[in-house]
């Protein structure tokens, strides 16, 4: 399917284009909102969509990402890749200023955060879109690589959103988005570490909506399902394109 960006209450239906960083120009009805997005390393991420979307909205934008991960991956990242995406950012109109940080460190989270309020003030927009995912089947399992797992995908979230809520004006009116996959609905056998990690961004989601709700902060987490960010196989593209409704995947 087409990507969704969900913004402010509404949906966007985005357009099927080649540079999956193209979607459609969202109107959030705000002014001088600051979104601060993690995992925003390549430019055919998810992360740099949204960032894009943001910007074409007119929203200023904080980007965080982290080379040194997407190296060890088999799709790679080119040395310029965030750089080139805050032009992209800056094209549109709007501020945008990018932070390499190791969210997998335990001060990650607090200093990404300090370093955003530091170029931009205030932050409107939390998107926890950087995660960690590697094999892990229940035979290979080990502390070392679930703590890897958790240390990204549950715990820079969850500090990451607790700053956020820290410092987030009585009044106001904030977001905190946080990618998922889905894995409540169906079973990911040999990615365990990451299939309980990502189980557990749903439960921190549901319950942190309820804990904020009073402060003006709404907290969703959003699937894109299959989306084809460069990881995908042509036997797997081929897999999934014929196992969705309507043919088609997030690209």
């Amino acid at each position: 399917m087409a990507p969704v960006v969900v913004l402010f209450g509404r949906e966007v239906q985005g357009r099927q284009k080649q540079n999956p960083c193209q979607t459609e120009d969202v109107d959030t009805g705000t002014a001088s909102r600051v979104a601060l997005i993690t995992g925003c390393t390549r430019q055919q991420g998810i992360g740099a969509a949204v960032a894009l979307a943001f910007a074409r909205s007119g929203v200023d934008v904080g980007m965080a990402y982290y080379r040194p991960y997407d190296r060890t991956m088999p799709w790679g990242v080119k040395d310029a890749e965030p750089e080139e995406i805050v032009l992209e950012l800056r094209a549109a109109g709007v501020r945008a200023h990018s932070f390499e940080i190791n969210l997998s460190e335990p001060d990650g989270p607090r200093e990404l955060f300090q370093l955003a309020r530091e170029r931009f003030g205030q932050i409107d927009i939390l998107v926890n879109n950087a995660a960690y995912s590697t094999e892990t089947t229940v035979e290979d399992m080990c502390a070392e690589d679930l703590d890897r797992h958790y240390a990204v995908n549950l715990r820079a979230m969850m500090l990451l959103s607790a700053e956020f809520v820290r410092s987030f004006p009585a009044g106001g009116s904030g977001r905190i988005i946080n990618l998922t996959s889905g894995q409540g609905l169906g079973p990911l056998p040999n990615e365990l570490a990451y299939a309980a990690t990502k189980g557990g961004v749903d439960a921190f989601t549901l319950s942190l909506s309820a804990a904020v709700a009073r402060r003006g902060i709404t907290v969703n987490a959003v699937d894109p399902g299959p989306t084809d960010t460069g990881w995908m196989s042509a036997e797997l593209r081929d897999s999934l394109i014929n196992s969705t409704p309507m043919g088609r995947l997030g690209l």
